[in-house]
């Protein structure tokens, strides 16, 4: 017998493989991202045991305000990495978020809502869902420049409502609220600290995740794409202010959530500190600095705004001014924020050549610590002589005491400045020879492997 078949008929094995081909076409099943699933249970761990290891009240007080502002500053990126749009009014959305939710805490609290507390976020998101629909229509017509000055207007024009009904913002004062009301949700009634922050902390996690899920949705690709090359966007068929309006709402809906978890942290609400240009400039300059163009930038954005907010500001008053100039270098030398930072250090760990980089870091480590040390001193003494001039020559100066009356305290600090940048010059120039040199074995090695 011969193996062949008659016209018309197809054989068993060419039907296997028919049949094969459907089903590799209609079922395909990925396999665990181990990695990516490491990274969010240590994430979740971390989470967990943050008021464990950090006790004190001001420690829970911090990991606190860190939890909603990693959702704030993640809600921000939306518009900044993502999709390109540069807002200086994002603090409208939280904030406006944080009066609904507040308001709402009120009422629940009086009986007259069945609202409880572990959904106030949400209403919150809501509220500031519905402010960037109805905003955002107007705000998202335009892309670039003209974006970030109608965000600009938008928050002005919020800012100067404040004044103009009291009942809704509270004036000067703002809104006060209970958080303790109704029944118990598992034994807790939400006044201590610590419950506080494990319903901020659960919150993070399940608005962190969904965020990033976001990013892999067709709307999410899209409005990396009209980030990138609005033109070609448009070329193929899609309405790019479309997708900048869905993209504009769905953060001002997670910007909402962050909102209304203050409202819950701190009990208080003012306009001041909540729909002002100050607090949208925090989170771009925050947001910057943590790293734009890569996820988790906005989570180190948001630990860094509270270490400076709260630690930085407690120990000098020129704490702007040295915020201010990390700023200016970043810009300078870093515009992909500390995150950039840390992934083109873990590629060259990962190519095995970081013993190379090792002394030059050193020398930069050790030259900036000088130049920062002779800077922080006069800058230090120049604020105590135009703010507390009459509390004494005296200023207290990183564990010694700096007089600012002798001569020769400014001499050795102008001095070991000047040293000190000199000595970061030569170290940044050593670190830039190495670096290129690293970088061209690296892109070697990657041909290398792809031949």
């Amino acid at each position: 017998m011969n193996s062949t078949t008659k016209p018309g008929m197809t054989s068993p094995v060419a039907q296997g493989t028919m049949t094969s081909q459907s089903s590799q076409s209609h079922y395909r099943f990925k396999p665990l991202n181990l990695g990516r699933m490491l990274i969010w249970g240590l994430f979740a761990l971390a989470l967990i045991v943050a008021p464990l290891v950090f006790t004190s009240s001001l420690a829970l007080t911090m990991l606190s305000q860190i939890g909603y502002l990693i959702i704030i500053c993640l809600s921000y990126n939306i518009l900044l990495g993502q999709g390109g749009m540069l807002s200086f009014g994002h603090a409208v959305y939280t904030g406006l978020g944080s009066f609904i939710a507040i308001h709402a805490m009120n009422k629940a609290g009086a009986g007259d809502w069945n609202i409880p507390l572990v959904l106030i976020p949400i209403i919150g998101g809501l509220g500031g869902m519905f402010f960037a629909a109805l905003l955002g229509y107007v705000t998202t017509k335009k892309s670039g420049t003209t974006f970030a000055m109608i965000t600009m207007g938008m928050g002005e024009l919020v800012a100067a409502m404040a004044l103009m009904f009291p009942e809704f913002f509270g004036g000067e004062g703002g809104i006060t609220t209970d958080r303790v009301y109704g029944s118990k949700l598992l034994g807790m009634d939400f006044g201590s600290g610590l419950q506080v922050y494990y319903l901020i902390a659960v919150y993070c996690f399940v608005c962190t995740v969904a965020m990033f899920a976001f990013t892999a949705t067709p709307l999410g690709r899209m409005l990396n794409a009209v980030r990138d090359n609005p033109e070609r966007v448009e070329f193929v068929g899609y309405n790019t202010q479309r997708v900048r309006y869905f993209a504009f709402i769905i953060a001002g809906f997670f910007a909402g959530i962050g909102g209304g978890l203050a409202a819950i942290n701190f009990e208080i609400i003012t306009a001041m500190d909540s729909v002002s240009m100050i607090r949208s400039g925090t989170y771009l300059l925050f947001t910057f600095l943590g790293g734009a163009t890569f996820f988790f930038g906005p989570i180190i954005g948001a630990v860094l705004m509270v270490l400076a907010s709260v630690l930085l500001s407690e120990l000098t008053k020129a704490w702007l001014l040295y915020l201010g100039l990390v700023f200016l270098l970043m810009v300078m030398y870093a515009p992909g924020g500390i995150a950039s930072l840390i992934m083109l250090n873990m590629r060259v760990v990962r190519f095995g050549k970081w013993r190379i980089l090792l002394k030059p870091y050193l020398a930069l480590l050790a030259s900036g610590l000088l130049a920062i040390a002779g800077g922080a001193a006069v800058v230090e003494m120049v604020y105590h002589l135009q703010l507390n001039a009459a509390l004494g020559p005296v200023v207290p100066f990183m564990g010694t005491e700096l007089d600012t009356s002798a001569a020769s305290t400014w001499t050795v600090a102008i001095v070991v400045f000047v040293v000190g940048l000199g000595l970061l010059e030569g170290a940044r120039r050593w670190f830039s020879r190495r670096w290129e040199r690293i970088q061209e074995d690296i892109e070697a090695l990657i041909k290398r492997g792809e031949g």
